[in-house]
């Protein structure tokens, strides 16, 4: 995984991750890379410096625990906040997501199932989807 700086013509800041710069290229040429603020497809990678992992810095065994319980815990607010207030459709996801991108439903935030093969069909298409996180176990129950 790479993240890049990027900037909107609009002079927009924001950052990204992908699977590699080959990874960028082909979504910046396919105009699929979109300012989150304005959705200008008219977006730059800016200078960054790389990340380098050393020894030094490394968090200890107890960081890294804290740092789990919290991805964990905000993982679960996301769910919660997703099965609160989205409308759940579900295997009808793809049908659904597609026709609220293309106009021919109602717009609405929805969540539901879909298969790899109609994420990526979807993904191809600009239709913008992402994956729920999954429940984490209950930290009461744990151990």
């Amino acid at each position: 995984m790479i993240r890049y700086a990027l900037r909107c013509a609009h002079d927009h800041g924001f950052e990204a991750w992908f699977g590699d710069s080959a990874a960028y290229d082909d979504q910046a040429s396919r105009g699929l890379v979109e300012c989150p603020v304005c959705g200008s497809h008219s977006v730059s990678k800016q200078i960054m410096a790389p990340a380098v992992s050393g020894t030094k810095n490394r968090p200890s065994s107890g960081d890294a625990a804290r740092m789990q319980t919290v991805m964990m815990q905000a993982a679960r607010e996301v769910r919660s906040h997703v099965e609160a207030n989205f409308d759940y459709v579900g295997d009808a996801f793809a049908r659904e997501a597609r026709d609220i991108h293309e106009g021919r439903a109602e717009k609405r935030e929805i969540y539901g199932e879909a298969t790899p093969v109609e994420v990526k069909k979807l993904k191809d298409d600009g239709v913008p989807c992402a994956p729920l996180p999954p429940l984490p176990p209950d930290p009461a129950k744990a151990h």
